[in-house]
């Protein structure tokens, strides 16, 4: 775990030329950087594959349809569902299956497979994962997506056979957003946590990832490949994966 009062968002010392008033450090990961790394512990939707598919799925598909069983349109359906949607954010009900098709009355497993055809890759993603396999390290999939929706992703696209090893929150108790998840991952993976990297999209997640000691961390400025980019201000943030890699 990290040592009091030292605090490290990047991956070790930057460049010259990225140095700016003393403080940007570069997104890029270094041959120096990889030395210091043991892990690389990996998010799955918005990092690896593309968000539009889980976007869409609670945006459009689950209101259209949870809304035609009552006669609502597509609007007053999403009015309707946000407070219930919003009530249960960041908490593991929000990425259970279960939860939301006894919520609902919906059968949230054949809805997703309807829309499978959405799952996709984010661009380059496969590639930053082939380098770091290259250069040794243990890669670990880290997920708040439920096993249904997992399995599903694994099917479409192989993601499970990148890694060593997957922990995802409903095995382990807690979503990524709550220290415990980071605390029962500790005591499975046994990682040293100044020596991993965690590249996320979500920033309740990626705090929680910096309050559990993670040394290096980097956050994804497009999830979604349709929509506008996030500022993750507080870290430092590539648009890909891809752009980690020299």
């Amino acid at each position: 775990m990290r040592r009091a009062g030292a605090r490290r968002d990047g991956c070790g010392a930057p460049p010259a030329h990225a140095i700016m008033a003393g403080k940007m450090r570069t997104h890029v990961l270094l041959e120096s950087h990889w030395s210091s790394l043991d892990h690389v512990l990996l998010d799955l939707d918005g990092t690896l594959l593309d968000l539009n598919f889980d976007n869409h799925f609670w945006q459009t598909l689950v209101p259209q349809a949870w809304g035609d069983a009552r006669g609502l349109g597509l609007e007053a359906a999403r009015l309707s569902l946000q407070p219930r949607f919003a009530a249960c954010a960041g908490t593991l009900m929000w990425y259970s299956t279960e939860h939301w098709s006894l919520e609902l009355g919906l059968d949230i497993a054949a809805l997703k497979r309807q829309d499978a055809d959405r799952i996709r890759w984010l661009p380059g993603a496969q590639r930053f994962l082939a380098a770091a396999r290259e250069r040794g390290k243990r890669l670990v999939l880290l997920t708040n997506a439920h096993p249904h929706s997992l399995a599903l992703k694994h099917e479409r696209t192989g993601v499970l056979d990148h890694f060593d090893a997957s922990f995802s929150a409903h095995e382990l108790g807690a979503p990524k957003e709550d220290p415990r998840f980071w605390q029962a991952l500790q005591r499975l993976e046994r990682f040293d946590a100044l020596r991993s990297l965690f590249v996320d999209d979500n920033a309740a997640v990626l705090r929680a990832a910096r309050a559990a000691g993670i040394g290096h961390i980097r956050a994804i400025r497009r999830p979604d490949s349709v929509r506008a980019p996030h500022l993750h201000e507080e870290f430092t943030a590539v648009d890909a994966l891809v752009e980690l890699l020299e």
